[in-house]
């Protein structure tokens, strides 16, 4: 009778462990889990972004275009994050705790999302801006602990495990891609008179937050644990970031001077034509840190 429980014991264990690893996400499956989950931040603000400067007339007709394909991926990676999506090579998660926190976005997002619906028919009032304002931060906040649960998720994977230096760098270069969007966010909000002295002070503080980050990236940084890369084809598409931020900075730099808190259309709308290559060459940074996960 003993050998026979034994024998059980150690079957039911035996699939158990097998079920267990066939469900294990592998380190180049929670590498594309961490960028698109890091994406997720980006889209809340370009979201926002695009509603801002169809507010200011700023190519209205692209820009709702564009508002339209960035929701719907979201929406898209959201649900993937959760129940995977084979076209966005997504495997779902089955962590309790990492499902909780992306229905806390979903239903942040259902909100969110009727700002966008609002924007793109016509509806650019100060109660919808005010709204896109008030609500848009949440859901990042949010987005970012699912990020960051992920990450935890990653480095504990035991024998699958991506190295910890490795989670953080594909976090962090993937957060770069929302601060770009969350600069120029910042910019436009200023420009409109919604809470200037708050976003300015926010748009000097992201700006320092992006600008030290890429250095980290490229050297090394302890208090963000960012352990630098010697990879000579990442260095060079890290000094493409660089020198494209070399030439965005002064436009923001400009607003954050300004006693006025004013900002001209043509500076606007240098911002609308500068951030974009920015999120691009930082896009691309990412997916090569992605492809470096085996």
């Amino acid at each position: 009778m003993y050998k026979y429980l034994l024998s059980f014991t150690l079957a039911v264990f035996s699939v158990f462990c097998l079920i267990s690893l066939a469900n294990a996400a592998t380190e180049h499956e929670m590498g594309i889990v961490i960028n698109l989950s890091g994406k997720q931040r980006m889209l809340t603000q370009k979201m926002s972004k695009e509603m801002l400067l169809i507010a200011k007339g700023i190519d209205v007709d692209v820009n709702k275009g564009n508002l339209e394909k960035t929701a719907n991926l979201f929406d898209k990676t959201l649900k993937g994050l959760i129940h995977g999506d084979e076209d966005l090579k997504l495997v779902g998660t089955e962590n309790p705790k990492i499902v909780k926190q992306l229905e806390k976005v979903t239903g942040l997002w259902g909100q969110f999302r009727n700002n966008v619906k609002d924007v793109v028919g016509g509806d650019t009032s100060k109660v919808v801006l005010d709204r896109i304002a008030d609500e848009n931060l949440p859901l990042l906040k949010n987005m970012n602990r699912a990020v960051k649960m992920f990450e935890d998720e990653a480095i504990k994977l035991g024998g699958k495990s991506l190295d910890p230096g490795m989670a953080t760098t594909l976090n962090l270069s993937g957060k770069q891609r929302m601060l770009t969007q969350k600069m120029t966010k910042e910019l436009l909000l200023t420009a409109l008179g919604i809470d200037s002295d708050k976003n300015k002070r926010n748009l000097k503080k992201t700006s320092f937050l992006f600008e030290r980050t890429l250095e980290g990236l490229l050297d090394g940084d302890k208090d963000l644990d960012l352990p630098g890369t010697k990879d000579a084809s990442i260095r060079d598409q890290l000094n493409v970031v660089k020198k494209l931020w070399k030439g965005y900075k002064p436009v923001l730099d400009k607003t954050i001077a300004s006693e006025s808190n004013e900002t001209s259309l043509e500076d606007l709308k240098m911002a609308a034509k500068l951030n974009l290559p920015l999120l691009k060459e930082m896009n691309a940074t990412v997916k090569m840190y992605e492809k470096s996960v085996k």
